[in-house]
């Protein structure tokens, strides 16, 4: 008989999130993957509260008064994580100039590895402010493209990152070690370090 193991509530969520990236992540030519039907099209709202409180914990020794991410896939995760932080202000840099957005805005340029397109992204000076301690969370690492640009507005700001959240991490492209290297404390809830006959392999 296989002996019963308890998990705790980390590893409870751990697991699920893993369990759903190896049965619902979908992976596309070119290194393309997509968690669309859990996390940033369809969203599991369970799963998506318990990764917030798990972004919590790890960033539980740093004080955290703003949190980051970028239109739109990182929405979600970003306002829960806010709301697990103690309901703190969420800020979503915008991919396009509309004409509800006036004044000055801190602007960075942004490659979208899944899309192929430059994207300038922006936010309100006054929504980002100087000495804000802002946390980065989004969806997706691969080449730290969207983070970069996050780090570059915060930088603009005179705010302080510190931070970077992601739900998954590839780990077979750049994007941890270039943001680990500039400095920057990075977590990722799960990382997917292959594909293999068409299927992700995720890390244990």
């Amino acid at each position: 008989m296989t002996p019963f193991i308890r998990l705790s509530p980390i590893e409870k969520t751990m697991k699920a999130l893993k369990d759903r990236i190896i049965k619902d992540g979908r992976c596309f030519p070119g290194g393309i993957l997509k968690v669309d039907n859990f996390i940033n099209h369809q969203m599991d709202p369970i799963l998506m509260k318990s990764m917030a409180v798990e972004f919590v914990r790890r960033f539980a020794s740093t004080k955290i008064n703003k949190v980051l991410t970028v239109e739109a896939s990182g929405i979600a995760g970003a306002l829960t994580t806010a709301i697990a932080c103690g309901n703190i202000p969420v800020v979503f840099a915008k991919k396009s100039r509309t004409r509800n957005v006036t004044g000055d805005v801190y602007e960075s340029r942004v490659f979208s590895f899944t899309h192929g397109v430059e994207n300038h992204i922006h936010v309100s000076k006054q929504y980002l402010p100087k000495g804000a301690k802002v946390l980065i969370v989004d969806d997706f690492l691969a080449n730290g493209e969207a983070a970069e640009g996050l780090c570059e507005l915060c930088r603009q700001a005179g705010a302080q990152v510190v931070g970077i959240g992601v739900c998954v991490e590839k780990s077979f492209q750049p994007g941890h070690q270039k943001l680990a290297e500039a400095g920057y404390r990075v977590h990722a809830l799960a990382k997917v370090t292959g594909i293999q006959d068409g299927k992700l392999i995720v890390e244990d």
